[in-house]
Formats: structure tokens, sequence, C-alpha cells
């Protein structure tokens, strides 16, 4: 179980990948936002270059090579932010066995150390809260009044710890 870390809420991250094609370890951008005691305290977003020039999903989320060829590669990018990330409860995210996937393949391919912490997916605590469905990304954010820029990895991720903020509001707990 999540520890409550303070009087206010947890800390946790929730994070949002965008990928470049089908392959898992193909992550050109991340968001991530930090929440500290029930406060948001960073947001950082992030371009990546993936290992293969190939963009199948640039209608998704806008992003294409020349975007991201002098961007750092995902090692580059996890050597700065898994300090940040090192004292969160868990992680958060929308469909969390994706970016969980993203996580671990693009931790694989750089043979780089990944964080023990667990994931808590928002499509089900939506459903479990409130009831929503459908539940992707918009429709919650819609339910919840939450803006959202859909597929831009930082207005994800701030969406995403909106959601797990509200649902703790409602007396929701994480569990791991």
């Amino acid at each position: 179980m999540a520890r409550r870390s303070g009087p206010n809420g947890y800390n946790f991250a929730a994070v949002d990948f965008e990928t470049a094609n089908y392959d898992r370890d193909s992550a050109c951008a991340v968001g991530i936002t930090i929440v500290q005691a029930g406060r948001v305290t960073a947001r950082v977003c992030r371009l990546i270059r993936p290992p293969e020039r190939t963009f199948r999903f640039t209608h998704i989320h806008g992003l294409t090579w020349e975007d991201v060829r002098d961007a750092p590669t995902f090692a580059g990018v996890w050597t700065d932010l898994a300090p940040a990330l090192a004292n969160v409860d868990f992680l958060a995210a929308h469909n969390a066995s994706f970016d969980r996937s993203v996580l671990a393949a693009c931790c694989e391919t750089y043979r780089l150390r990944q964080l023990p912490h667990p994931f808590i997916c928002t499509v089900q605590v939506a459903r479990r809260v409130w009831g929503i469905y459908p539940t992707k990304l918009p429709d919650v954010c819609h339910h919840l009044g939450i803006r959202l820029t859909h597929h831009e990895a930082s207005s994800d991720a701030d969406a995403c710890a909106q959601i797990i903020l509200a649902a703790v509001e409602r007396g929701w707990r994480p569990h791991s």
C-alpha cells in the first residue's frame, strides 16, 4: 500500500509517453507531472530521439524525426529524470500498461535500471471512483472539467495527475 506522504496527499508522478512507431522502445516524448503532498511541484516534458528514424504516429502527436533528431536518447533523458522520481510512492498513467511497457522497453534497450515503483492506471481509477465509460483520456477529462491537449505528453501527464488528485479528494486511496 502506498504511504500517505503528508496531510494533504501522496507523493507520486504522472507519466505519459508518446511513441514514434509500434516499437515500445520508440519513445519520442515524455511528460511527467510530480505531485508532493497533494500539490503539483514540477512539470517536465522532454523530446526523445528514438533508436530508429521511422515515425508512424505523427498523425496522432504531431512529432516527426526532424523534431527529435537532435534530442537526447532515452538514456540521456532518463539519467536526468530518474532522480526526480526516486522519492515518489507510485507512478500514474492513463492506460498504465502502455506507459509501463514503454518505460520497461526503453530501460531494457539502453540497459538502464528501471524504477521499482508500482503503476496506477487512471482508466481503472476513473471507472472505480466515478463509473466513467468510455474511459479514454478526453472523456475522463471532460467529465472532471480538466483541460487537455490530447497526445501532448505534458498535457496528458498533467491531466493524469489531476485525475489522481480528484480521486483522492473523493476518498480513493492507492493500493500497490
